[in-house]
């Protein structure tokens, strides 16, 4: 009897991770980027971050469509959206927006400049229905670089959101 509750758990869980995602709808909100370094204080803001920005969004966005997430229009809460200064930290105002377009999952991030060498990225996916945080990851990466950029998020990706 415990083998075979065993044998179903394990043949359930693949099933179960694949529901998490293949199907269903998410409002991405994009990542914000946070610059507290003394650079972006007296420079203001980079063209090569801005870009970097920009990529991590679509690599992130790929990855979900991938794992058969349809990544919704945010054109219907763009007014609201455009309020907002950092939709991660809004007191749950990413929930209301994503509820407002049906999603069932609502995606936030941010990239946060410590300085040229220290940076920090996080993602975070939670579940409309319940509030309750799925699935979510921060990592610092060292460099400011389009490579650190692109690892960071892969691997927020592949080791938290899809494992």
């Amino acid at each position: 009897m415990r083998r075979l509750l065993i044998l179903l758990l394990l043949l359930a869980g693949p099933a179960s991770a694949e529901d998490l995602w293949n199907g269903r709808t998410a409002a991405f909100f994009g990542l914000t980027f946070i610059d507290t370094s003394t650079e972006g204080e007296l420079n203001g803001t980079r063209a090569d971050e801005a870009e970097r920005i920009e990529r991590a969004e679509r690599q992130a966005a790929d990855a979900f469509a991938a794992h058969g997430v349809e990544l919704l229009d945010l054109a219907p809460v763009a007014e609201d959206l455009a309020r907002i200064r950092n939709p991660s930290t809004c007191g749950g105002c990413e929930l209301r927006m994503a509820r407002t377009l049906g999603a069932d999952y609502a995606v936030v991030g941010e990239v946060q400049k410590v300085s040229n060498l220290i940076l920090a990225m996080n993602l975070y996916v939670k579940e409309v229905s319940t509030g309750r945080q799925i699935r979510g990851q921060a990592v610092d990466i060292r460099g400011n670089t389009d490579e650190s950029w692109q690892r960071g998020m892969r691997y927020i990706l592949e080791r938290n959101i899809f494992r």
